[in-house]
């Protein structure tokens, strides 16, 4: 009998016990912690590139996968921020939206 009241005591902790775990489309707290991360890297390595500032573009992270957007000024900055970007530890893949102004 003990162990059915514990049992049912513990039914409404379980979506808090639960709704850390991350899925397909949402992240978990770890995860969400780690992508913060990576989006910092990320910015710092394109504002600390010695060729180019990047001040119009944007860093977002999602589970690993990083994705810039934003503006450029040559062909050249958009590639050179895609390569920085895939050189940072932790990023898994790169999707480049960055639009070059002309």
């Amino acid at each position: 009998m003990l162990g059915v009241v514990l049992c049912l005591g513990m039914l409404p902790l379980l979506p808090t016990i639960t709704g850390c775990a991350g899925d397909r489309t949402h992240q978990s707290t770890g995860e969400a912690i780690d992508d913060h991360g990576i989006s910092m890297r990320v910015k710092d390595a394109l504002s600390n590139d010695a060729e180019y500032k990047y001040e119009g573009v944007n860093v977002v992270t999602f589970k690993g996968d990083v994705q810039l957007s934003g503006f450029v000024d040559t062909h050249a900055q958009k590639s050179r921020a895609d390569s920085i970007a895939k050189g940072i530890e932790g990023v898994k893949d790169v999707e480049d939206n960055i639009t070059v102004k002309e």
